[in-house]
């Protein structure tokens, strides 16, 4: 996001709710708003339409790619926290899936337990019927020695058939125990796999389920990190960088052009790396075109969509810049009220930042242009200095911030990874009260 919807939401929040901010710690520590307000223009910095702002947004681009490739944004560690929770969740749901299934497993009810339990049951009666078909071999053979000499053919030989027979019988008897103990061995072998594979799923489960905890807990602490360092360095409002405006006059004739100057002073007491002017001009309910020049970019641009004219490097303490401002008041402009909205944001190297905590307006009057016969000359203005009381300031409420790198006072500025603001932006508490917030007609501009 950037400065000036920061400052604008910390803005609003003071107004729909000041009774929560006159109790809460000092100003502008509490954390910002997670969505701007839906209508507000996205303000950002200056475009790299010129080509001496190219170079500067090159570099910038370059140490924006480089920065977010080593530090990942806050809204990516909040994806990675978020997703760390919901594998947590799936192995806690796993683990318990795993625990249940070895239960089951492990109970004497379960299929393969109920097959194990009859395989040994059925071996068991093989082995019974092992056990008395020998003895009934042991038996036909036995009553076979002992056949008295006296006995006739026909009785030695049913002896000798009951006892081929008895073989058969026991060997029958051998085989179905052997086929008989084989299906329990694997049943039970069954059995216990199934619970052994059931106890080791429930293993390999509780590890993910720590590793998931240790991703999980790594993940909230990083992005708790994070939302602290942000805090830390989060954008404030910064009364001591201050602007003005000079060369406007209280009334402006449609069809013509007036230039004035706007200066930005750094009154904080350090070097401000990077500094971008505001400029908003409007009237009759539409946007004036406005364009501005420094000495080290002559040439006249357009401020970009967001408002920014152009930017300011290294600004000392104590020291001041001037922007050469001219907005251009179209023919058909119809008379009525217009205003100047003034303001400055800054990005030091630190990645602290800030901006003016309101807009400096300027109030002025359309005069439409009187045709005199056989005139075609445009009706010149001529900008008479405004008193410093004229100045009025209103409360910030629309805009956003960036980070970056390096900008240039001779060209715009690069896209910036987005850092964490908080702040109760354009709030002045004293005695009790809190400043009511203006929405202007062109916050519906996006």
């Amino acid at each position: 996001m950037k400065i000036r919807r920061i400052l604008a939401t910390a803005a609003v929040a003071a107004v729909t709710a000041p009774a929560a901010l006159l109790c809460a710690p000092p100003a502008f520590a509490e954390t910002a708003p997670a969505a701007p307000p839906a209508q507000e223009p996205p303000l950002g910095r200056p475009v790299a339409d010129k080509a001496a702002g190219a170079a500067t947004a090159d570099r910038g681009a370059a140490a924006v790619k480089a920065a977010k490739a080593a530090t990942p944004s806050l809204a990516e560690l909040e994806k990675a926290a978020a997703a760390a929770q919901k594998a947590y969740d799936a192995a806690v749901a796993a683990e318990e899936a795993a625990a249940r299934a070895l239960a089951d497993a492990l109970s004497e009810t379960a299929p393969l337990a109920l097959a194990a339990d009859k395989a040994a049951e059925e071996a068991a009666t093989a082995a019974t019927d092992q056990r008395a078909a020998d003895a009934e071999l042991a038996a036909a053979r036995a009553a076979l020695a002992a056949l008295p000499e006296t006995a006739t053919q026909a009785e030695r030989a049913r002896a000798e058939k009951d006892v081929a027979d008895a073989v058969t019988a026991a060997e029958a008897a051998a085989t179905a125990r052997d086929a008989a103990d084989a299906a329990a061995r694997k049943a039970g072998k069954d059995r216990d796999d199934a619970r052994v594979a059931a106890a080791r799923r429930v293993h390999l489960a509780r590890e993910e389920k720590a590793k998931a905890l240790t991703a999980k807990e790594a993940a909230d602490k990083a992005l708790a990190d994070a939302r602290k360092e942000a805090e830390a360095g989060a954008c404030v409002p910064e009364d001591r960088l201050t602007v003005t405006a000079t060369g406007l006059p209280a009334k402006v004739t449609a069809g013509t052009t007036v230039d004035f100057t706007v200066r930005v002073t750094n009154g904080t007491g350090r070097t401000l790396d990077e500094v971008w002017p505001y400029v908003e001009v409007e009237a009759a309910d539409d946007l004036l075109d406005v364009e501005w020049s420094t000495a080290g970019s002559p040439d006249w641009q357009d401020v970009d969509a967001d408002h920014y004219a152009g930017a300011v490097e290294t600004l000392a303490a104590g020291a001041h810049a001037d922007v050469r401002l001219r907005m251009k008041v179209g023919a058909k402009t119809p008379a009525g009220a217009g205003v100047a909205s003034i303001a400055a944001d800054y990005l030091n190297d630190d990645r602290s930042c800030g901006g003016t905590p309101e807009y400096h307006e300027y109030p002025f009057d359309v005069v439409a242009a009187a045709p005199r016969p056989g005139a075609t000359a445009t009706p010149a203005v001529t900008p008479a200095p405004r008193a410093q009381g004229a100045v009025s300031t209103v409360p910030v409420t629309t805009g956003t911030v960036t980070t970056a790198g390096t900008l240039a006072a001779t060209g715009s500025s690069s896209a910036m990874p987005e850092v964490a603001l908080a702040g109760a932006a354009a709030v002045l508490l004293g005695g009790g009260a809190v400043l009511a917030v203006r929405r202007r007609a062109t916050d519906a501009v996006d």
